[in-house]
């Protein structure tokens, strides 16, 4: 296993495959596991690793054509982007999605447009080509689904906050928690929370959390990046440092700043913060989760809270 494990997979028989996104070790793991019926990926990566994620697979003795499950947490292209490829490339194959993020997939336009938005002219270079999936190459699912590929069992998870569409898995004593278990790059760093736009929800993500934290499993395998172990400290500090960003950000906005400076303010913090656990961690950090992004997404919750007249970070 590669990365910041702080616990392995258990008896899923789990590899953790970097994808050395942007040439940076440690940003964004795809977990590769042994079912008895071929290799299940949860999640995939962009498109622009797919040659990490053929490599990583080649390194443990496996190839992509040994590969018939894709479980997909959410869409977002750095989880989900070489979906259409893998499946165009694997005949036999399926992938697995919320309901909420199926349309997206098979018509992944307006997914391509929000994304620019963002990123304009680097979206090539992030995150490759984006393809169709056929939808009859999907299972659609709401969460709460029991699933059973091949020897392994488990359970599909509504995980919403990050996401409208969130899915964790939970196989065997493994919690696949994508984004919604936050970023932890390191065993000696205290979680965060990634808050990009469109629809982050706070009140939802804390119910997610509950959920996750209540679950009979023995680690925790993170998108951004690893394997923890399953216990009440990574959840309280995740909620923790969520709380204490969303509520800058809040802070911000009503004082009448603007987003410049509430961004400025909070890099700073937030980068002060992981220096003093891990030094040189910032850079790394800003791979995965660009603070910037982050209060974006905050944000754009507050503005939407505002007009319903809530303070959802109470």
């Amino acid at each position: 296993m590669s990365g910041p494990a702080a616990a392995g997979l258990g008896p899923a028989h789990g590899w953790v495959l970097d994808l050395h996104f942007q040439d940076q070790p440690g940003v964004i793991a795809v977990y590769a596991l042994d079912t008895g019926d071929g290799l299940a990926l949860v999640d995939v990566g962009p498109g622009s690793t797919l040659e990490a994620l053929e490599a990583g697979l080649s390194e443990r003795g496996a190839a992509l054509s040994d590969v018939r499950h894709l479980l997909l947490t959410h869409i977002h292209l750095d989880h989900a982007g070489a979906a259409g490829a893998l499946l165009e490339r694997l005949p036999r194959a399926r992938a697995y999605v919320h309901e909420r993020g199926a349309a997206h997939l098979v018509r992944p336009a307006r997914l391509l447009a929000s994304a620019a938005q963002i990123y304009g002219d680097q979206m090539e270079r992030l995150w490759g080509e984006l393809r169709p999936v056929d939808p009859e190459r999907l299972t659609v699912l709401s969460g709460g689904e029991g699933l059973r590929l091949g020897h392994l069992e488990g359970e599909a998870l509504a995980t919403p906050g990050h996401a409208v569409h969130h899915l964790a898995y939970h196989l065997g004593d493994d919690l696949f928690v994508g984004d919604v278990g936050g970023i932890r790059l390191d065993a000696r760093q205290t979680p965060r929370a990634p808050t990009p736009p469109p629809d982050i929800d706070l009140p939802a993500w804390r119910q997610s959390i509950e959920q996750l934290r209540g679950r009979d499993a023995r680690t925790l395998a993170l998108a951004h990046f690893g394997t923890f172990a399953q216990e009440a400290a990574h959840w309280d500090g995740l909620l923790a440092t969520l709380e204490r960003d969303a509520d800058f950000v809040r802070r911000g906005l009503e004082a009448g700043a603007d987003l410049a400076d509430i961004t400025e303010g909070l890099t700073d913090t937030l980068f002060a913060e992981l220096e003093a656990e891990v030094p040189g961690l910032p850079e790394r950090f800003g791979f995965a989760s660009p603070p910037w992004m982050g209060v974006q997404g905050l944000a754009r919750y507050w503005s939407r809270a505002a007009v319903r007249g809530e303070r959802g970070a109470s």
